[in-house]
């Protein structure tokens, strides 16, 4: 599927693009989103200001493509919750944590995202349909669950995994701007919760 960042005509691929996010991507590592100089970027990146503009709308629509880069780990994490045989409470903690790991690799990228997905329908429409793209696969997985007598009945299942994924972004959201639940806290809150709610707490 094809970038909503990227102006490129369809068939162009080029490695100055992945430069310029490298770039981006050591600028954001020492400060943030508010401070990014596209003329320095492009400077690094080995490129004119202008091949920037080439490829993306300005900087928020950059850090969108960064956002697309971090999302693709997050997909490894959520094929082993899916597809786990270990215990329940075992593979909510090991995805939980899978999705803490992450953050801590990439809190930079995070912190640019929130920061630019509120002024950027392309950014804030990135990270929505990341989050959607697991609504299904998780429900199935609560459904396989309750047929089996493992899972508590109760909501739809497509509603629970909505709400649960929006609580996986409410933690990645607390985690980057900081708050008074420790990183241990926030963690066993969201295992504690994912278990609870698909399967009474079992």
């Amino acid at each position: 599927m094809r970038s909503a960042t990227d102006r490129r005509p369809r068939q162009r691929s080029d490695v100055r693009r992945e430069a310029i996010l490298d770039a981006l991507d050591r600028w954001l590592q020492q400060s943030d989103l508010d401070t990014v100089n596209i003329a320095e970027i492009a400077r690094e990146a080995g490129v004119g200001r202008s091949a920037f503009y080439f490829y993306f709308e300005n900087k928020a629509a950059a850090v969108g493509a960064l956002t697309e880069r971090m999302i693709t780990e997050t997909f490894t994490v959520h094929d082993g919750f899916i597809t786990g045989s270990a215990d329940p409470a075992d593979r909510i903690a090991t995805m939980i944590d899978g999705l803490i790991a992450t953050w801590q690799r990439h809190r930079h990228v995070f912190r640019a995202m929130l920061d630019a997905r509120g002024a950027s329908p392309a950014v804030r429409e990135i990270w929505d349909n990341a989050r959607e793209s697991f609504v299904e696969s998780i429900a199935e997985m609560i459904r396989a669950e309750r047929l089996a007598g493992r899972a508590r009945v109760g909501a739809q299942p497509v509603v629970l995994a909505s709400l649960l994924l929006e609580l996986n972004d409410r933690l990645l959201e607390r985690l980057t701007r900081g708050g008074p639940l420790a990183v241990e806290q926030l963690r066993d809150g969201a295992v504690d919760i994912w278990l609870a709610t698909i399967y009474g707490g079992a």
